[in-house]
């Protein structure tokens, strides 16, 4: 039996859900950069939100049960919010080169580009989510490394 959205309390594993979803958003936010500009910045923006991700999943998979594991589990913790905050800073940097022609990162159904004040909607909100994820997922981390350090 499901329980109620509204009933559910956080998952100790968030900082992993949040992290993937992150990797998904960055990676169709990056398909929105032209190709001149996505064979400069796509591969390493990319990366980054993979080690999010990779560090998240690595931290989770360690149970604090020693001191080794303890610091072992903090330093993927550390890695994985050290990588969101480079990946937040080269997020925005996408988003200004974006910005300077949206039209030219959506198109209709048809192919046809989209009117630039739709464009530019569009790529706000998607801005917008990203960084609401970036946000709670450095939340989530912090937490974690609090968390631990009162149970160590």
């Amino acid at each position: 039996m499901s329980v109620l959205k509204s009933k559910r309390s956080e998952s100790k594993a968030e900082f992993v859900n949040t992290a993937n979803e992150i990797y998904t958003r960055t990676i169709a936010f990056l398909t929105r950069l032209s190709a001149r500009y996505a064979r400069l910045l796509a591969t390493d923006v990319a990366r980054l939100a993979s080690e999010v991700v990779d560090h998240a999943e690595k931290a989770n998979s360690i149970y604090p049960s020693s001191d080794e594991r303890r610091r072992l589990r903090e330093a993927h913790i550390l890695e994985s919010r050290a990588s969101l905050m480079a990946l937040d800073v080269h997020l925005a940097h996408c988003y200004s080169i974006m910005a300077l022609n949206p039209a030219g990162c959506f198109e209709t159904s048809s192919g046809k580009p989209v009117k630039a004040s739709d464009a530019s909607q569009r790529l706000d909100k998607m801005s917008q989510t990203l960084g609401e994820l970036i946000d709670k997922e450095n939340a989530l981390l912090t937490g974690l490394l609090k968390s631990d350090k009162k149970s160590g």
